[in-house]
């Protein structure tokens, strides 16, 4: 069948008309150029039954409201519909024949008014941006059910464009969310080589890459292209990696694709389609079914426009039903005029996907509303006068109405504009599955609104889980498989970043597939990376070996003390304890006893109390110790150098010992005081000096107050030694003073070594060096001052008299 496009294919008059552009033909026979001879008619070919629909569409629409007396009473609605063949050319001149008429007129000058008042069309975003070129100087209205061109919403290029149809902005947007959805990352695509294709395609690359998707290749084609170039297109998609293919593509470059797709058996690809073919009843057959079965794309929801299947056209008769009126040889059956056109399935008879049909029937209500508003229709006044009529109606004023519209159809949708004149954005996601007869059927899984408050949102609903886990062409396309849990995503040089190698995270770090994050202060990351666990908390305890050994010597070293204590209580009437000075002795005992029983405090998981008594309990009676220590020395001293009688020697030294162990050891408490209420030591974790665990110590609160306590025992230590040695020669056959210095020696030796060790010992073995040094320098104490005592006391009694014990001094027994 063939058409033209230099005159409608449809016309009605009326008061008010309404243009139609659609693609009736699908393809356009270019006639020879001339310079002598007027051009020829453009030819188009090749019937395209959906756009018919559209057209027919719109005719039943305007009976429609010709036939209503609430919608423009009196007023009649005329129309004339072109045919643009799917082309520019074609277009251009269909907008010229609806502005002046017939485009060739006998006098070869244009009328002075535009025929038509408003336009419904084109099928296609380029058609309808070259006719908007020129209906736009002329402010006339233009509606689109189809142009879905981002580029068309610039209100500042194309001010009297409305459509009603989504611009390509939101399907975009929401084609990329659906493939990041089924964790689809590594993609081609391919677009008609035209406003539609090319602008919708930027916009999805630009979202899809937002998403974390990426293009492997990106295919171009046109209907007018030659066969070559579409073999290379379809050559590429073949040769690809990525299993799924973005197919932004009008009918005209679809059709074309497919049948080279067939030829060259593409087949295991997943289709994600746009709008344009997605719907299309017409490649829903049994040739496409091995390519196309399982596409998914998002499509404008379909409704029911009652009565429309009932007003087809009869002159259509023969091609839809397969037969003739006339009897021809070629043909396989006669009509009989006995056949039901509802009977037959067929894009022109097929009402039940109206969906762009849906969007020509909102167009033409549009600009019928607007026309009654901007007539100032009244449903209270009567018929015959329910319009103002005018015959210089202003296209400007048509273009505001348009603007301001705001209706309900009878199917309850809502139709208005916005400030760009497009409708509000809402998609139905259509998958194309087998029913049980094995026909394809378009089956909405989801949808996808831009209108919602919390922003645009995929939607997808339980047919959607049901296909995508029972699906056999499901595909999985990434350039890269995901990393194993411990790894992270490192990009190939020269490479998308869906191409990537993965690298294992570092020590503390945890991978979600794609990059490592260092885990909180407090947690380490496990063996293999894959989550955050707490650290392991590390202190001196009781039940370890280290801490149970240093237990044991401290119990150790606390029962020796006190099995000393008791044999000096059994020999406390003997010359050899009373020599000692026998209070000193036992209050030296005691003091060691506590010196043993102080690293227990050390041991075990710090406390706010354990950490303040550890080291003020530890230089507290450390200092009684030492001060002690230090009377007996200062007695042997003063004992053996003074000039005095015996007795009054006697009566000064035992008053002065007390003093002196009283004050020193009074002046440690107030070091110890000062320290607790200015800067007491409390629990600490130590995440800096072992990343992997946290020490669990006492920080010191006062530096100062620690250095100054633990130097106050080494001055007092000092001062022992001092005093020792200068007394180490007294003439007796007991000695004290030379143990004594042995005993400051050893405990000035343990000390000095402590502090290298413990600044530079990590962890709970800064607490094991300090108990070492306490329980070392008290067992050197225990050993060198009691030791031969308990030797003589035990193992030589025959020693352990009075007569033995005194030397050249005699007041040295006394003492």
């Amino acid at each position: 069948m063939l058409g033209s496009t230099e005159f409608p294919v449809l016309s009605k008059e009326g008061d008010i008309t309404i243009g139609g552009v659609f693609s009736i033909h699908s393809q356009i026979s270019k006639p020879l150029l001339s310079f002598t001879n007027d051009s020829e008619s453009l030819i188009c070919s090749r019937i395209n039954f959906r756009e018919f629909r559209f057209a027919q569409t719109m005719i039943f629409a305007i009976q429609e409201i010709n036939n209503s007396s609430s919608l423009l009473p009196n007023i009649s609605i005329g129309y004339k519909v072109y045919d643009s063949c799917g082309s520019t050319l074609p277009s251009m001149r269909a907008v010229m024949g609806l502005m002046n008429g017939q485009e060739r007129t006998l006098d070869k000058t244009c009328s002075g008014q535009s025929s038509v008042h408003a336009i419904i069309g084109a099928s296609e975003s380029s058609s309808t941006i070259a006719m908007l070129q020129i209906s736009g100087v002329f402010k006339i209205p233009v509606i689109s059910h189809f142009a879905t061109c981002a580029c068309l919403s610039n209100r500042k290029e194309y001010p009297s464009f409305f459509r009603t149809i989504p611009s390509d902005y939101y399907q975009s947007r929401a084609i990329a969310k659906l493939v990041k959805h089924f964790g689809w990352t590594w993609v081609g695509v391919v677009r008609s080589d035209n406003d539609y294709g090319n602008n919708g395609m930027e916009t999805f690359i630009a979202a899809a890459s937002h998403e974390g998707v990426c293009v492997e290749y990106s295919e171009a084609i046109s209907r007018t292209d030659p066969s070559w170039r579409v073999e290379r297109a379809v050559r590429a998609i073949h040769d690809g990696t990525a299993r799924v293919l973005v197919a932004f593509l009008a009918q005209g470059e679809m059709d074309i694709l497919l049948e080279e797709a067939l030829r060259q058996n593409l087949t295991g690809l997943q289709w994600v389609g746009s709008e344009s073919w997605i719907t299309a009843g017409h490649l829903a057959i049994e040739r496409y079914s091995g390519i196309l079965t399982g596409s998914l794309g998002f499509a404008i929801r379909k409704t029911l426009i009652t009565g429309l299947q009932d007003d087809l056209l009869r002159e259509f008769w023969e091609a839809i039903i397969g037969c003739s009126f006339k009897s021809k040889f070629y043909v396989q059956k006669q009509c009989s005029g006995s056949e039901r056109l509802e009977d037959n399935s067929n894009p022109f008879t097929d009402v039940s996907q109206l969906r762009i049909s849906n969007n020509v029937y909102k167009a033409v209500y549009a600009v019928a509303h607007a026309m009654h508003n901007m007539l100032r229709c009244g449903p209270n006044v009567a018929v015959s006068q329910s319009c103002k009529w005018t015959d210089n109606l202003q296209m400007e004023q048509v273009v505001k109405q348009l603007q301001d519209v705001n209706f309900t159809l009878p199917s309850g949708e809502r139709v208005n504009f916005d400030v760009n004149g497009d409708p509000t954005a809402i998609y139905e996601l259509v998958n194309w599955q087998r029913n049980q007869a094995g026909d394809i059927k378009f089956v909405a899984v989801g949808s996808y609104e831009a209108s919602i408050p919390n922003g645009e949102q995929l939607i997808m609903n339980e047919q959607s889980t049901t296909w995508a886990s029972e699906s056999p062409k499901m595909p999985h396309s990434v350039c890269s498989e995901s990393c194993l849990p411990g790894f992270r995503q490192a990009v190939i040089q020269d490479k998308p970043i869906c191409c990537f190698s993965c690298i294992a995270c570092a020590a503390g770090e945890i991978s979600n597939s794609s990059k490592c994050s260092r885990c909180p202060l407090e947690f380490w990351s496990n063996e293999d990376h894959s989550q955050c666990v707490p650290k392991v908390i590390e202190f001196l305890s009781f039940v370890e070996t280290m801490g149970a050994l240093l237990t044991a010597f401290s119990l150790l070293g606390a029962s020796s003390t006190l099995l000393v204590l008791c044999v000096f209580f059994r020999f406390h009437h003997t010359p050899l304890v009373k020599a000692s000075n026998s209070e000193l002795s036992f209050l030296l005992l005691f003091s060691l006893t506590l010196c043993f029983l102080c690293p227990l405090t050390f041991i075990g998981r710090p406390t706010e109390w354990s950490c303040m008594l550890r080291h003020t309990a530890f230089g507290i009676t450390f200092a009684l110790c030492i001060s002690c220590i230090l009377a007996k020395t200062l007695a042997v001293v003063i004992a053996f150098k003074a000039k005095s009688p015996a007795n009054t020697l006697m009566q000064c030294s035992a008053p002065l010992q007390k003093i002196t162990v009283l004050s020193c050891t009074l002046l440690q408490v107030l070091v110890c005081v000062l320290w607790l209420l200015l800067a007491p030591p409390f629990p600490f974790k130590n995440t800096a000096h072992a990343t992997e665990r946290i020490i669990l110590q006492c920080n010191l609160g006062s530096p100062i107050g620690f250095w100054a306590m633990l130097g106050y025992v080494g001055l007092l230590a000092m001062l022992c030694f001092i005093l020792a040695f200068l007394a180490r020669k007294v003439p007796d056959n007991f000695n004290e003073a030379k143990f004594i210095t042995f005993s400051m020696l050893i405990f000035c030796a343990v000390w000095l070594t402590f502090i290298p060790a413990y600044v530079s010992s990590p962890g709970k073995f800064t607490v094991a060096v300090e108990i070492f040094a306490m329980l070392g320098s008290s067992f050197g104490l225990l050993c060198c001052i009691f030791a031969p005592k308990c030797y003589i006391l035990l193992l030589k009694p025959e020693r352990n008299t009075k007569k033995h014990m005194m030397g050249r001094n005699q007041m040295y027994l006394h003492i």
